[in-house]
């Protein structure tokens, strides 16, 4: 069972910040409208009677040991006496005297007789619709209850110890208790179901956490994305919009690469993910944007031969791409770069997409061909197809100097990353590290002190 950090939940649980304050109005203004719309008022009144034999309290009393022993059996015979007064006898004469349209159950309901602990005296509680009405019902119930017990028991001192007055509020007035009620419970249910997923969920989101169960150094960071550059469809940021958040980490990126470079031996760099629609294209295209803005001279390859679209991207024809070139006679690979409008950068497109790609990968003379481009460019980008499942960029990655891997935030299962790495493994491929995408640079520390700049 893996272990539970609580200062990461509470991290995870800003994430339900919406859902709490949702379900917070909903159940507390829920409630407040039941209580105070809906529900009808009931309205309680209580009196009390005590019981004892007369002649225990005379003033000529010889013994005070009798009026002990007197008042220890009105507390005995108290419970007895409670039930006679909830009996149909004494119902069913309230009823009659009071001209009650009710049935002797349905008054029972709304009643309770209890003896006071340790007393001779009953509790007569009485509940009703009618504010007054149960006050008088109270008093009629002291009053036939009286009558009936002296009957029974002979006794005449029966007294009514307090009158029932007519409530002014209702008895179920709860409106504050209900609703500090529903919202804790919806507070309760929010982070249960919190709680369920955080548990639950496999997905990369804390770079410490993936360096330590997964052994993969985080070399980069990728916000998400400026909201009008997604609206225009334009996905070249580090262009387009130099100043922007997006573009600071992709130059972060870079100086980490370069960083891991010192000895010069990292100059083909393969990016690849684990699964489809993680943005490895997205930083492939920009980290290549940035090192062209270096100095450097920078070939894209798109290396993706099932669904590449770095053509796409900048808007380039993929008549005559890799698969054609590996298909013909490598002397004329120079008919099959294409310059882009970002100088120092030059691109190779997927081509068309042939049936066999792990086989045109695996070839030697794509072998052939890296060696060739090495000797005319400083830094070559292959933009891989995502390994899960498939033996395309686990192949590119034995043949370049590093590979990076691009993990989506809060998207990427650790289980996929880990067979991820033990394939790359298993070649000899040499990671440089993860590129966590899509982060939230609103709830992280690491961008406080970016900011989006003009797009002029």
């Amino acid at each position: 069972m893996e272990e539970i950090n609580i200062k990461d939940f509470f991290a995870y649980l800003k994430h339900y910040i919406f859902a709490f304050i949702v379900f917070l109005v909903l159940a507390v203004g829920g409630v407040i409208m039941y209580d105070t719309s809906l529900k009808r008022p009931i309205y309680q009144a209580e009196t009390t009677i005590v019981i004892a034999r007369s002649d225990s309290v005379g003033v000529d009393d010889s013994s005070v040991t009798n009026t002990l022993n007197d008042v220890n059996m009105s507390q005995k015979l108290a419970t007895t006496y409670s039930e006679i007064a909830k009996s149909e006898l004494v119902v069913n004469r309230v009823i009659e005297n009071l001209g009650l349209h009710e049935t002797a159950k349905g008054l029972s309901k709304n009643l309770t007789i209890k003896p006071v602990d340790n007393t001779a005296i009953l509790s007569i509680t009485v509940k009703n619709e009618n504010a007054r009405l149960s006050a008088t019902i109270a008093n009629e119930f002291a009053t036939v209850f009286a009558e009936e017990v002296k009957k029974i028991y002979n006794l005449d001192n029966v007294t009514q110890l307090s009158v029932a007055a007519t409530p002014d509020l209702p008895a179920n007035n709860t409106t504050t208790r209900d609703a500090f009620l529903a919202g804790a419970i919806a507070i309760i249910v929010v982070a249960g179901f919190a709680f369920l997923r955080f548990y639950l969920d496999d997905t990369v989101k804390d770079a410490d956490d993936v360096e330590k169960t997964i052994g993969l150094p985080v070399t980069g960071r990728i916000s998400r994305g400026d909201i009008k550059t997604k609206r225009e469809n334009n996905e070249l940021i580090a262009e387009k919009l130099p100043k922007a958040i997006v573009s600071e980490n992709i130059k972060s990126l870079r100086t980490n690469l370069q960083f891991a470079a010192v000895d010069g031996a990292l100059r083909t760099i393969l990016v690849t993910s684990t699964n489809a629609s993680e943005g490895k294209s997205f930083v492939s295209a920009n980290l290549a944007i940035s090192f062209a803005q270096a100095d450097k001279r920078v070939l894209l390859v798109d290396c993706d031969l099932r669904k590449g679209r770095i053509h796409k991207m900048f808007n380039l024809p993929n008549t005559k791409g890799l698969s054609n070139l590996l298909a013909n006679d490598l002397r004329g690979f120079g008919k099959y770069i294409r310059q882009t409008e970002i100088k120092n950068l030059d691109l190779i497109t997927c081509g068309t997409y042939p049936p066999n790609p792990s086989e045109l990968l695996a070839s030697k003379k794509n072998k052939q061909l890296i060696k060739i481009l090495r000797d005319f460019y400083d830094i070559i980008i292959f933009d891989g197809a995502p390994i899960g499942g498939l033996a395309d960029s686990v192949i590119l990655s034995s043949l370049v100097d590093g590979t990076l891997i691009v993990v989506k935030d809060s998207n990427t299962s650790k289980n996929d990353l880990i067979a991820v790495k033990d394939s790359l493994d298993k070649v000899g491929a040499k990671i440089l590290g993860l590129v966590i995408n899509m982060t939230n640079h609103r709830s992280s520390k690491y961008y406080n002190n970016y900011y989006y700049g003009d797009t002029k």
